[in-house]
């Protein structure tokens, strides 16, 4: 879904970037992201700011889709990306990308956003190599209900999930739960393609 303009602002402030650098980024480092050498997707990249970080670890290649021309406008002006590729994309269908081309799949907080969440799983792990993993945060969504309530965010019904669904919908398309870490109302999970 396009995000409503008052949550593109919300999403593109320095609060939003300062999360994404002091807690985020770090929870994912704590759950054992390493891309040193990898070719990385990032899934809903945004304004390429998650970019910017993983780009500091140096990994083989790295591709950020969204579905939002806006964000990727946004993230190919990020400064010292020249490396980083960054495709406007829905990724319930990332045909583009061959299977198992990806080392490490990332997906900062943007399943909410998606009807079709399950696709997008079961896209993250077509393309994933043998033992790869994705590293996912994703919020409760009873923490979006009441964001939808306060600034009228307007997420879709069918991307409302609870956890259990999303846990339930990561291993049926093949994913092993390797860690998870609940931090309310969000939680970080590494998972790995069997």
């Amino acid at each position: 879904m396009r995000l409503v303009d008052a949550e593109f602002q919300a999403m593109n402030g320095p609060t939003r970037r300062a999360l994404h650098r002091w807690v985020e980024f770090p929870l994912l480092r704590l759950l054992g992201v390493k891309v040193h050498g990898h070719d990385v997707l990032e899934v809903g990249c945004g304004t390429g700011f998650g970019a910017r970080l993983l780009m500091r670890l140096q990994p083989s290649s790295y591709t950020g889709i969204d579905l939002m021309p806006e964000m990727i406008e946004l993230a190919r002006q990020q400064p010292g990306l020249a490396d980083a590729e960054f495709l406007v994309m829905n990724a319930a269908d990332m045909g583009v990308f061959p299977d198992e081309s990806k080392d490490v799949v990332i997906v900062f907080d943007m399943l909410h956003h998606a009807p079709e969440w399950r696709d997008v799983l079961r896209e993250c792990h077509r393309v994933l190599k043998p033992g790869g993993q994705m590293f996912l945060e994703e919020v409760d969504s009873w923490a979006v209900r009441i964001w939808d309530a306060l600034f009228h965010w307007d997420h879709p019904k069918a991307a409302l999930f609870q956890r259990r669904e999303l846990e339930d919908q990561l291993r049926n398309v093949g994913f092993h739960i390797r860690r998870r870490l609940p931090l309310l109302p969000f939680r970080l999970y590494c998972v790995a393609k069997r």
